[in-house]
């Protein structure tokens, strides 16, 4: 590994970049009282027609939160959001926070079982849904089949009618409506009493167990994580900052319009990544930041017409979530012209954020490690028994600090397990430390791909694929992906007398999953390999697989 590192706190640019500002605010909605106090005519959001300055933003999230309020919402309850990237997600996700609640967002690829698997668990009071989206009515999911602690959904966009739908739904402007005089004056009250520790939101991750745990993580340390995310990678209070990664994912809500926020910048939001339509609106809108996944900068990058855009505004671009070849990071600098270019690692369970380079490191850098701690995180790579390996040497990766998870919501033993007595966070990656602090993830303890950006848990999908009736075991796989980084891949021992094609399983499993968990491609097999213990030994079905796909 180059050395590139060596003599950058030197240079004060970098010195203060890496230094944290000593006032910050403590709370979401504290966070935005102060952006409205700063840049109050400045756009904080641009979603089409639609401008929304910092100070009509402030009171936007006033309204919501009355709202909530006047419906019923006490502080501590749940409140979804089952949306793509849009200007009322965030005014929603903004009231939300302004009324003591706790935000609980969905992924739009959900099927409508999966979704009120995590509005039941969480007892979500009010769901606010897009209408159309994708060739889907959202609301029309979850007939049927609606949790009873779900008292109201609002329709964002898109479709609502009144006369079909559930007599607790309403559209937007109607929820606006429900504000009283009284509910108003308590949102100043659900606002001052809440404190750093107190839960901003409950992110839902899939994990090895084949079910979605709840994350609870807090405003301080959201805010502070993301303003140090925010500085080091140069985010500045003057960037068109173009969010395409989703709201419902840390990198497109902490890492997006929050950190956007707390810096001054302008967001716009994209609902769904095309490239030829991320790169025209770069060039009309004139987006000076754009994180994403590789996925997204390769599909950029093999556009025939990419030439014919002017993109030159584009200054930095953060990426991650997979593995990222340098001649990559190369290509971004080179032919995107892009300046600042620099990668970051973290998960949910630590906020979405625990390491981040400097975008002067050099490309090999950037593509092969995922930097350095931010301030006030410590990582370390430790042996099965705990102990921290040399410098070099591979181990799993563990993280401690301010923003680790509060835990996994209503499930103490699984946080106990994820976050030991002395406060490590368990990562489930392997990983090894460079004598300069640097990060390399070089493995997975997890059983695990990503897919695009996407966390893709083989046991979540191994527990949908089981329902097939022609299917006896499933194991599934990530194999490599030029384009996508890894895909999954289902090896299938199917019923003795059962016929299934692979082409039939896809289509089965696109009306069962979300679409990025839906396997790519199907080994059928006659028995898997085993060990001792009887376990599936997916290494070797991985080179199996390697071999008859790639």
């Amino acid at each position: 590994m180059t050395m590139p590192h060596a003599g950058l706190a030197a240079k004060s640019t970098i010195t203060d970049r890496w230094t944290p500002p000593s006032n910050l605010p403590n709370t979401l909605p504290a966070m935005l009282e102060q952006a409205a106090l700063n840049h109050p005519k400045r756009d904080a959001i641009i979603d089409g027609a639609v401008h929304i300055d910092y100070a009509s933003l402030l009171q936007s999230s006033h309204a919501v939160a009355a709202s909530l309020i006047a419906m019923g919402v006490e502080a501590g309850d749940r409140v979804a959001i089952w949306a793509p990237n849009m200007s009322e997600w965030i005014l929603a996700a903004c009231g939300i926070h302004a009324a003591g609640a706790v935000m609980v967002p969905l992924n739009t690829r959900m099927k409508g079982s999966e979704a009120v698997d995590i509005l039941d668990r969480s007892q979500a009071k009010v769901l606010f849904c897009i209408g159309n989206f994708l060739g889907q009515y959202y609301p029309r999911m979850l007939e049927g089949i609606r949790p009873s602690t779900l008292h109201h959904v609002v329709v964002l966009r898109e479709g609502f009618n009144a006369a079909h739908d559930a007599t607790q739904d309403m559209d937007w402007s109607d929820f606006l409506q429900k504000t009283t005089p009284d509910s108003q004056l308590k949102v100043a009250g659900r606002i001052a009493n809440l404190t750093a520790n107190s839960t901003a939101d409950l992110m839902f991750t899939s994990g090895t167990t084949g079910r979605p745990k709840g994350v609870m993580a807090a405003h301080g340390p959201t805010i502070r994580a993301f303003s140090a995310w925010g500085r080091v990678v140069g985010l500045q209070p003057d960037d068109r900052y173009l969010i395409v990664n989703p709201f419902f994912h840390s990198f497109g809500y902490k890492a997006g319009w929050v950190a956007a926020f707390i810096q001054g910048a302008t967001v716009y939001p994209e609902q769904v990544f095309e490239a030829e339509a991320v790169l025209t609106r770069i060039a009309q809108e004139k987006i000076s930041f754009l994180p994403g996944p590789p996925t997204l900068f390769l599909s950029m990058l093999a556009h025939p017409k990419l030439k014919a855009f002017d993109i030159s505004s584009l200054r930095v671009a953060v990426t991650g979530s997979a593995n990222v070849p340098p001649i990559l990071i190369t290509r971004m600098r080179e032919e995107l012209g892009i300046d600042n270019v620099t990668t970051a690692y973290g998960l949910t369970e630590c906020g979405g954020c625990a390491t981040v380079c400097d975008p002067e490191d050099s490309a090999e850098t950037v593509a092969s490690t995922c930097g350095r701690a931010i301030p006030g995180t410590e990582v370390r790579c430790v042996d099965a028994q705990g102990q921290a390996v040399p410098t070099g040497e591979p181990g799993e990766v563990q993280l401690r600090g301010y923003h680790v998870m509060q835990g996994y919501f209503g499930d103490e033993a699984a946080t106990r397990e994820a976050i030991d007595s002395e406060g490590w966070l368990h990562t489930g990656d392997v990983g090894v430390l460079d004598a300069n602090g640097y990060l390399k993830i070089t493995d997975r303890l997890k059983d695990m791909f990503i897919l695009g950006g996407f966390n893709c848990y083989p046991a979540e999908i191994e527990r949908l694929l089981a329902d097939h009736p022609a299917i006896a075991q499933v194991a599934v796989i990530g194999l490599p992906d030029e384009r996508m980084g890894e895909v999954g891949c289902a090896c299938v021992i199917l019923r003795d007398g059962v016929q299934l094609t692979a082409e039939e399983l896809i289509a089965w499993s696109r009306t069962h999953m979300a679409n990025y968990k839906v396997p790519r491609h199907v080994l059928f097999c006659t028995q898997f390999p085993l060990n001792a213990s009887n376990k599936v030994l997916k290494r070797e079905l991985v080179d199996i697989a390697k071999a008859k796909f790639l």
